[in-house]
This record gives C-alpha cells, structure tokens and sequence, in this order.
C-alpha cells in the first residue's frame, strides 16, 4: 500500500486503534471458531479505517447474519498504518483472519500463499466477476488466478470550483478534455500568488493516469518494467512542467506556504486551486463548503485512461471454513450490503447494480448536486494497475527518487532511468 492515499485507504480518515467490534468466544488458532452460539461457523473478519468504516462494516455483518443463522462474524479493525503488519503477523502464527481486506498489496500476500485462489470458490456460487463488478472484476489476480473479490471502488475524478471556472468564463470540464483543453485552462484559471490552475499530480495515481493516457505502461503485459519508456517519460513531464515551466500548479514551497500539512485536498477545499484530481473521499469534506463545486470524469491524452481506488475482500490460507468465509464475502458485494456503503457516504461501491442506483447517483446526504454519474462514466476509462508482488518496492523506488524532481523540477528522463534501474533490480521476470 502506498505511503499517501491508496486504493484502499482514505484521506482524513480518522485512524482508531485495534477494535474487536463483536466480542465472542476466543478464537482457536487458523481462522474463526468452529462452533459459536446456537452452533454456528463464527468467521474472523479483518478490515481498516475509521469510524465511518467500522459502522458500514458492522452494519453489513448485521445484514450477512441476519440472512441466515449457520455463520457469524467477529470483525476486528486495524489502524490503517499498522493493518499490514499485524495481518501478516498473524498469518505468520498460523492464526490469519478468514476473511480480509486487502488492496494494491493483494499480490504481496498471494506470491507468499497467504491468502487462497478463489476462482473455483466464485464458480460455484455462480457468481460472474465482469457482471457485478464491470472492468474490475478480475483488478485483485496473480497468475490467472482471482485473490479476492471487489468490494470497494471508483475511477479518480476531477473536482472543480465552478465559482472560479465561471469568473474565468471557462467550460467545465469534461471526459473529452485533452491535456491541451486542460492547459489551457489552468492558465486561465491561475491568478499568480493567489490561485492556481490545478492542484498537481505528483502522486502515482495521478500521474500514472498520464502515462497510461499517452500509451505508456509502468509495467508491460510481460511483467517487465517500462518506466523510462518515452510515453511515460513525456507524461511525467508534462505532469511536473505545470509546477515548474507554466506555473499553473502551486510548488512545494507556496503549499508551505498556504499551512501545514497543505497538499490538494486541502487547498482545494480552501478555494486556493480550480482543480483538483482525487478520490471519492474528498467529498465529505466538501458538502458544507460554501462554494460551488462539482466533480467530472479526468480528461484523456491519446486515449482515456484512469487510476481507480478500492479494496477487495480475501480469505487467508488459515481460514478452515473457505466455503463460509466466500459465501459471506459473496453476501457482502452484492447489492443489498453494498448499498451501505451508499448510504453511509463511505465509498464508491464495486458492485455496478449499486453503483448504477438511484441511491448512489442521488445520494439522501449530498447537501448539494453532485454529478456521481462521473464515476460511471469513467469505469470505462480504468486502466489496470501492475499490482505486483513488489508493490511496496515499485512505490519506494518512486518515492526515492522523485521527490526532488517533483519539488524542484528537473529532467524526467533522467530520473525515470534511475527508477528503472532500481525496478529491474526488484521486480522479477514473470513466470
């Protein structure tokens, strides 16, 4: 998982500590209890996040339980930034949960058998990847093989001040938006030492988007590393010349300058930049804003392409009770559990008949119009991240050796060399 956001973690997140949110009997080792109350299969259940998430997670075990009476499940969630850690020292002691959540880690876990193919378990239930899910069905694979199901998702997004799109009497965008309309733009929309254009994109989803939108791969259908490709090269380029040659984009420094911990979220909803390219997270933040804002699909280079966010659910290889365990993670993407994390403004659902719904397009908590339909619009438009073994080493390797590129400017070629150098030193060849 990425140091910043990821797809499975969120922004302004409150973190908690580790919370066992339905004490039962003490778990034997490998998964939940045999035999709980009434007889039943108790399934343990690891998740992350906050209270929002603790509430939407408990209020769908609520619903899985109240389905049947053959499967409970103790559901114990983990702060965010020790979630790894403890997962893993778990597995590692034979006690590993039977359900978890992973995400862009998923294949760290997997690579090591610590977590179960589940394909023929989703062919028996009869449950069609594409059909519920769409492009992301088959996002959490290794070797031909699913590892977990989706439960979360949605493409990043533009957010964008229309008070300050409609002073500078510029459209707003769209998904046909190329980096030229989106320039162009942002130069309109900047008012040197008083406000930007855009917030930048010097995260990895956000200017992975770019590559992927020139025709570039940070990792080849063979498993090999390409980051010093000319595509990628040339979006990472354009990305960090808006910083440093056009000025559209604020630098390290006039973040610095604006408070601590200043990044895009923040000094979008401080009305400091126009646009800003995030995750559904930032939406809560925004509700009670007292400017207009609303949110579209990311624009497009050669062709569209967007980063997408979201976490899966998995069974670890300690799990006596897979059968179970699936059946309740089949319960809990579908529609019916999945519409609580509409109601709960807690996330984009993966399943597309929620996402889809009239619950999610027009949402009871939206205090204003929001265009949600923009998120379907993009799930087309998603590209699929290299979600390889080597995940926390490709990151690092990015981390490393772009900080400066990003707060100082610089040649993107010449730093994306160093990178890959370091990914052909850690990523191995595909089997």
């Amino acid at each position: 998982m990425s140091t910043k956001r990821s797809i499975g973690f969120r922004a302004g997140t409150a973190v908690i500590t580790a919370l066992s949110i339905a004490a039962l009997a003490a778990c034997s080792s490998g998964g939940g209890d045999d035999a709980a109350e009434g007889g039943a299969t108790t399934l343990k259940m690891t998740v992350w996040g906050g209270d929002v998430d603790k509430k939407s997670y408990q209020e769908r075990v609520d619903l899985f339980e109240a389905s049947q009476e053959d499967i409970k499940i103790e559901l114990q969630l983990i702060p965010g930034d020790q979630y790894e850690q403890k997962v893993q020292t778990m597995i590692a002691g034979g006690d590993g949960p039977d359900i978890m959540q992973v995400a862009e880690g998923v294949n760290v876990y997997s690579s090591k058998n610590q977590i179960i193919p589940l394909d023929e378990l989703a062919a028996d239930a009869g449950l069609d990847l594409e059909e519920r899910f769409g492009p992301v069905g088959t996002l959490y694979s290794y070797d031909d093989s699913i590892y977990a199901i989706p439960d979360r998702s949605g493409a990043m997004i533009v957010y964008y001040n229309k008070d300050m799109f409609d002073a500078a009497g510029v459209e707003y965008p769209n998904a046909d938006w190329t980096w030229q309309d989106a320039q162009a733009a942002m130069e309109k929309l900047t008012i040197p030492g008083q406000q930007w254009g855009y917030a930048g994109a010097g995260w990895w989803a956000q200017w992975w988007s770019f590559a992927y939108q020139n025709g570039g791969q940070i990792i080849d259908e063979s498993g090999q590393p390409h980051a010093n490709s000319p595509e990628v090269v040339e979006a990472l380029q354009w990305g960090n010349d808006l910083v440093h040659k056009h000025h559209v984009v604020p630098t390290a420094a006039e973040y610095a300058d604006m408070g601590p911990d200043m990044g895009g979220d923040p000094a979008f909803a401080a009305q400091k930049v126009a646009m800003n390219t995030t995750g559904f997270w930032a939406i809560n933040s925004l509700l009670e804003a007292d400017f207009n804002w609303d949110i579209a699909p990311m624009w497009q280079g050669d062709e569209q392409a967007v980063s997408a966010f979201g976490s899966g659910l998995a069974i670890s290889r300690d799990s006596k009770k897979a059968e179970q365990a699936f059946e309740a993670i089949d319960f809990l993407t579908d529609a019916e559990a999945q519409a609580v994390i509409i109601k709960n403004a807690q996330d984009v659902p993966a399943n597309l008949e929620a996402q889809n719904s009239e619950a999610f397009l027009k949402p009871e908590w939206a205090t204003r119009e929001v265009n949600m339909a923009a998120f379907g619009e993009s799930s087309s438009f998603v590209f699929r991240s290299p979600l390889l073994p080597e995940w926390n080493e490709m990151q690092a390797a990015f981390d490393d050796n772009l900080g400066t590129f990003w707060n100082e400017g610089g040649d993107a070629k010449a730093q994306l060399d160093i990178v890959q150098k370091k990914l052909e030193s850690v990523i191995k060849p595909a089997s």
